[in-house]
């Protein structure tokens, strides 16, 4: 008997876990990229320049299929590894607390508005009067990059922190995170599309500050495509995470206003966690968000789920329904400013003061009751 096999059936578990973990929209998505690279590498196609996104191509000859298709095809090994070790966490965060549908439309808003974004710069740098310069306007964008710098402003946006770890090398303010990690990109990796990145903050901020806030539909429309007799399939397995109102484009706290230093997306817990492929857990009030940025505070919703009878789940899994609700003092008497954070996100203001009032002021778990009573 090999006196490893131990050890590696605790790996091979251990991995299990951890992609089970996931939830389904960054599972999908990850399993997709990756295989169109293993196709496109066995295939020996490497006709990149025929799907990348190309300004000069998408205007003279129409070929808006490369918004889409740039964005799931991958130039290298490294490539495409780096980028789904990266999407890995900001996925799984945002689609808990959006939902598996709402993401997947949040992430194809994401990309048009960069490739919207990319033509324009590219047209004014192009055709500007004072000094023309083409270069541009065929320039070949490939990979999800974009959509990651855009994930990463408006993870940001919600966490609530005041600084960021780059690399777990140093800290710096939130609001320049972005805009370093386009700077380190730029120097370190010099084949990096520098519009495409840019693009993808741009559209984050975007999002951040409510500008695409007249392009996102209501919970209903999700609740209808949820509904849908085509996506059965998926809304049936138990990593799909259903959306269940609010407005994610509002003040979400996501996080505890304690701590003012958070992880980071490239810290050093980022790669420590990918390599223990460590089971998330879940506490019986709330769950931790240490299995995908450890070191952080309280999360919104618990890293599984709550289970329902047909095994999906909702981001709002950490407090039971009706009496299970732990209500300690009613006379509790909320802010005004705690009202209105809340009521921006789509509650109404009669059940805010209740479920504040039922939460003795903490605002995580009052969003959490409104969800469940939505």
């Amino acid at each position: 008997m090999r006196p490893n096999i131990v050890s590696e059936a605790g790996v091979q578990t251990r991995l299990a876990q951890w992609w089970e973990g996931l939830p389904f929209l960054t599972s999908a998505v990850v399993v997709v990229c990756t295989t169109i690279y293993l196709v496109c590498l066995l295939a020996g196609y490497d006709s990149f320049y025929e799907i990348c996104f190309l300004p000069s191509a998408v205007i003279s000859r129409f070929q808006v299929y490369r918004i889409f298709t740039a964005i799931l095809f991958h130039g290298s090994l490294l490539h495409v590894l780096f980028n789904m070790m990266a999407l890995v966490p900001l996925g799984s965060e945002l689609e808990r607390i959006m939902g598996s549908v709402r993401l997947l439309y949040i992430i194809i808003l994401l990309a048009t508005t960069n490739a919207l974004l990319h033509l324009l710069i590219a047209l004014l740098v192009a055709y500007n009067p004072i000094k023309p310069f083409e270069y541009l306007m065929h320039e070949c964008a490939i990979g999800f990059s974009g959509i990651l710098f855009s994930m990463i402003v408006i993870e940001t946006s919600l966490s609530g922190q005041q600084y960021r770890s780059v690399f777990g090398l140093f800290n710096v303010p939130a609001k320049w995170y972005a805009w370093i990690l386009l700077v380190v990109f730029q120097l370190v990796m010099s084949n990096v599309s520098l519009l495409g990145h840019l693009c993808g903050i741009l559209s984050g901020f975007a999002y951040s500050y409510g500008l695409f806030n007249f392009l996102i539909p209501g919970p209903s429309f999700y609740s209808k495509i949820e509904a849908s007799s085509l996506l059965s399939t998926c809304v049936r397995r138990p990593k799909f995470i259903l959306c269940t109102g609010g407005n994610p484009s509002a003040f979400i706290p996501t996080y505890s206003s304690q701590g003012t230093t958070s992880s980071g997306l490239f810290s050093a817990n980022l790669w420590r966690n990918l390599s223990s492929w460590i089971p998330q857990r879940e506490t019986s009030s709330q769950a931790t968000q240490d299995d995908i940025f450890p070191g952080r505070g309280r999360t919104l919703g618990s890293a599984q789920g709550r289970q329902l009878s047909d095994g999906r789940q909702t981001v709002n899994n950490t407090v039971a329904a009706g009496a299970e609700i732990p209500v300690h003092h009613q006379d509790y008497v909320a802010s005004e400013e705690e009202i209105q954070k809340l009521v921006s996100m789509g509650f109404e203001r009669t059940q805010v003061e209740v479920a504040l009032a039922a939460a003795d002021g903490d605002i995580n778990v009052a969003v959490e009751i409104l969800s469940q009573q939505g």
